[in-house]
C-alpha cells in the first residue's frame, strides 16, 4: 500500500504510546480517534512493523502512515461529462437514474475511476469521493474529492453552507414571479428561493414552468417536497407527483445547474455552470407546438 506520510522520532522522545504520539505529528490524521482507526487497520508502521495502541515510541524510529487499500474492484464503465478536474477534486455532471452510491453495481461513485484520473499527491484518496449527494433521479453538478485534505475541507464547507447550488426544474402548472418556500421538512427548518424563467401552455399539463431553484437548506427531497407542498409538482417525480401525469421514460425534470465553492487547495471561488438536459428544451418546445397547433393559434 502507497506511504503517505513518514516520519523519524527526534531525540528526546520517550515516555508516549503510538497512539498519543502520532496525531502529534501527522498532518493527513491529526486526532486521536482517526490514528487509533488507523492503527486498527493497520495502517501505520513502526520500522517497518505494524503498530499497535500500547506500542511506545523512541528517539530514532521511523513511522509510516499507510494509504487505505480500497479501490473498487469492479469498474461501471459509464462515460460521464467532466466540467472540471485538477489533481485535487473533479466536478462530473451525474446522469440522473442512477444513485451517486451504494450496495449496487451501477452508481456514479463506481463510474468514477473510468473518468477520472487519480491524484499524485501524497494524501491522494484509493477511492475517489463524491462529498455531497443528489437524488438518483437528479441530474447535474457534484463535485468529487481527489485527496484527503480536499475532500475534509469541501464537506466543512458543506457543513458551514458556504457552497452555492442552483437548480432548474420543470413544474406542472402556472407558477409566477421569484418567491421564498418555508415550510419545515421532517419538523426541521427548510427554505428555498425560487425565480420563474418561462411557462408554456400544455394540453395534459394545463401549463408547465421552468424555475431556478436555490435551496438555502439542504433536507433530504427538499426541493421535490417544497414545490409539492405548494401545488407544483416537479414533472417526472413518481414519488411527490400528481398519479397520471408522469412521462413514460423521461425521469425526474429536476438538474443541478450551477454549483460555487472554495477550491479547498489554491482558496479560490470556483464557480461551474451547465445547461440542462435537452429533454428540458424538446418538452417545453413539444408542448407548445401541440397546443398551438390544437388551438390553431
Amino acid at each position: 500500500m502507497p506511504i503517505l506520510e513518514t516520519h523519524i522520532v527526534p531525540e528526546g522522545v520517550e515516555n508516549i504510546r503510538l497512539s498519543d504520539y502520532a496525531p502529534t505529528v501527522f498532518k493527513i490524521i491529526n486526532t486521536k480517534k482517526g490514528i487509533k482507526k488507523a492503527i486498527k487497520k493497520e495502517l501505520i508502521l513502526v520500522d517497518n512493523k505494524v503498530g499497535a495502541t500500547a506500542t511506545w515510541i523512541k528517539s530514532g524510529q521511523k513511522i509510516e502512515l499507510l494509504a487505505e487499500d480500497n479501490q473498487l474492484t469492479k469498474i461501471y464503465r459509464l462515460p460521464l461529462p467532466i466540467v472540471y478536474e485538477d489533481e485535487f477534486i473533479a466536478v462530473v455532471n451525474k446522469p440522473g437514474g442512477i444513485p451517486v452510491h451504494g450496495r449496487q453495481f451501477h452508481t456514479l461513485e463506481n463510474a468514477l475511476p473510468f473518468n477520472l484520473k487519480y491524484s499524485t499527491q501524497t494524501d491522494a484518496l484509493q477511492r475517489l469521493h463524491p462529498v455531497h449527494r443528489l437524488d438518483a433521479p437528479t441530474c447535474g453538478l457534484i463535485i468529487i474529492a481527489k485527496t484527503r485534505q480536499a475532500e475534509l475541507h469541501l464537506r466543512e464547507q458543506f457543513l458551514n453552507k458556504t457552497i452555492k447550488k442552483n437548480y432548474q426544474a420543470i413544474v406542472i402548472g402556472k407558477l409566477d414571479g421569484d418567491a421564498t418556500i418555508q415550510q419545515p421538512i421532517d419538523n426541521k427548518e427548510a427554505t428555498t428561493h425560487f425565480k420563474t424563467l418561462q411557462q408554456v401552455p400544455s394540453l395534459k399539463n394545463e401549463w408547465l414552468t421552468l424555475v431556478e431553484l436555490l435551496p438555502v437548506t439542504g433536507r433530504t427531497h427538499q426541493l421535490r417536497i417544497h414545490l409539492s407542498g405548494l401545488g407544483f409538482p416537479i414533472l417526472g417525480d413518481k414519488l411527490y407527483g400528481k398519479e397520471g401525469l408522469i412521462l413514460k421514460n423521461k425521469g425526474l425534470f429536476l438538474c443541478a445547474t450551477t454549483i460555487s465553492f472554495l477550491h479547498p487547495i489554491h482558496q479560490k471561488i470556483v464557480s461551474l455552470s451547465i445547461s440542462p438536459p435537452n429533454k428540458f428544451h424538446l418538452t417545453l418546445n413539444r408542448e407548445q407546438r401541440r397546443y398551438s397547433k390544437y388551438f390553431n393559434v
